[in-house]
């Protein structure tokens, strides 16, 4: 079957970008935030909801066994994307943030003891700083941080003296929502792993970007979301080695992942099912699978030529422009790009933008530490998908220095 290598025909399946924001065709370019959604995905979701639409693992008619079928096909499907060896190791959940929640108070409710420490970076989304400030306050351990450079890389030459044995696990980001940099995370699993240390790799943006392979890379979790996956809102995946999965306790009660039930004990039922308590977003979860294939669909040597030549045409006239810092520096990046300008406000940007149609981020990008490490309040950044053109980075150019006079 041939791979599509024609931007047009990607642009076909999205009907979010044939619309019209302030009169203006709309460039979106916030997919760091959420990606839009294709036909299939729409297709698939609207056939659940006013069709195929029963509870899973619970009944036996039809409907609840063709859903089943649907649901667990999904998890089947994310496996092989990721590589992973069993599909029981493939957990769904409402996103990274639960994810990565899930791992804290499940793993670290567990493992870590008064005194112990969790590695993440400076880089972090407050996804993968809050959820272990919490358990550390619980268990009284701390929380340790591996500083970024200027240019936003890790402070590797760091990283061993951090290593030390109270460390009971590392949690860091593949690609940051903020600087769009991949980070090294090979050399960090491999040298936490000399010394016995589990990591998880939260995988948000890097998903989208970069062909994941868990068992290469040897983590020990790796999580991500569904809607930065061009997937439904609500729907996430932890995958976990299933041996440490195996040893970590339910994070929720109640239906579905139990075993036996009495009013002296309760036991659990085996992986996946022990971590989806509850009735999940089956529709959601089902329709991963038609993400995945979509994604699956497109060649991938034009995806990577396409972000390539994106990266290089942002990153020249983006530092061509007088008083803009961008930040995050190097080549290995994927096309997220975020930054400042001097005398402008990147809120005020970000609406004058948005009269033009171009739709961005502003704000603390939920990475305060991050914006304190630079000196700055907020930024602005722009964020590519496969559906996103070079004509759209021209005009994207184009509109930001209009902007930029205008607040002169």
């Amino acid at each position: 079957m041939n791979k599509i290598a024609d931007i047009n025909q990607i642009r076909s399946f999205f009907p979010a970008l044939e619309q019209s924001v302030n009169s203006k065709t709309l460039v979106y370019l916030d997919n760091g935030a959420t990606a839009q959604k294709p036909k299939q995905v729409i297709d698939l979701v609207n056939m659940m909801n006013s069709g195929i639409n029963g509870n899973i693992h619970r009944a036996v008619h039809e409907l609840s066994s063709k859903t089943t079928e649907l649901y667990e096909d999904s998890r089947e499907a994310i496996r092989q994307f990721i590589n992973a060896a069993q599909k029981e190791e493939i957990i769904f959940t409402s996103g990274t943030t639960a994810s990565i929640n899930l791992v804290a108070a499940s793993y670290g409710g567990k493992y870590l003891r008064k005194g112990d420490s969790v590695l993440v970076s400076e880089a972090e989304h407050h996804s993968n700083i809050v959820p272990w400030q919490l358990i550390c306050e619980s268990k009284e351990a701390n929380l340790r941080v591996l500083p970024v450079d200027e240019n936003g890389n890790w402070r590797m030459d760091m990283l061993d003296n951090l290593l030390d044995s109270s460390v009971k696990i590392v949690s860091v980001s593949h690609v940051s929502n903020v600087l769009g940099l991949i980070n090294p995370v090979e050399e960090l699993i491999f040298k936490a792993h000399a010394k016995g240390i589990p990591v998880l790799i939260d995988g948000a943006q890097s998903i989208v970007h970069i062909e994941t392979d868990v068992r290469k890379l040897d983590c020990d979790f790796y999580v991500f979301s569904g809607h930065k996956l061009y997937g439904p809102t609500g729907t996430g995946v932890l995958y976990g080695k299933r041996e440490i999965l195996d040893s970590m306790p339910p994070w929720m009660g109640g239906g579905d992942m139990v075993e036996t039930v009495t009013f002296e004990k309760t036991t659990y039922a085996p992986l996946p099912l022990k971590f989806e308590a509850g009735t999940p977003n089956f529709i959601g979860a089902a329709a991963m699978l038609e993400a995945i294939r979509f994604v699956e669909s497109i060649d991938k040597k034009f995806l990577e030529n396409t972000e390539r030549s994106i990266v290089e045409y942002m990153t020249e006239e983006l530092l061509k422009i007088e008083g803009l810092r961008l930040y995050g520096a190097g080549e290995n990046r994927i096309s997220l790009f975020s930054f400042t300008v001097n005398g402008a406000h990147p809120s005020d940007l970000a609406m004058i933008m948005d009269k033009m149609g171009v739709a961005l981020r502003s704000g603390q990008m939920c990475a305060e530490p991050l914006m304190r490490r630079y000196g700055v309040e907020s930024m602005l950044r722009a964020s590519f998908a496969a559906y996103n053109t070079i004509d759209e980075a021209e005009y994207l150019i184009t509109s930001l220095k209009r902007a930029i006079k205008m607040l002169s």
